[in-house]
């Protein structure tokens, strides 16, 4: 399935850039990112990697803390935008 392949690559984003203290695959796709140790700078970083990663960008109003705060709320919105750029 597309989202298992999805997130599977979002956690491959997330281990790289979001310096997390825990390893990435131990916390489920619903956990928060930002409970689980993420600063606000690391989200900012972890931005840049998908949009590169997945070659897109993130507009301005999707650039807030519940849109990165888990690995769902990442998958949703880059399916969002995948759709409006197909």
């Amino acid at each position: 399935m597309m989202s298992n392949s999805l997130n599977t690559d979002i956690r491959a984003v997330l281990s790289g850039h979001a310096r997390l203290p825990v390893d990435v695959d131990s916390l489920a796709d619903s956990a928060d990112l930002f409970q689980a140790g993420m600063s606000s700078h690391a989200s900012v970083n972890v931005m840049l990697a998908l949009e590169e990663a997945f070659d897109l960008e993130f507009p301005d109003q999707m650039l807030k803390r519940s849109v990165f705060e888990s690995v769902s709320a990442i998958a949703a919105a880059i399916g969002e935008l995948q759709a409006q750029a197909a």
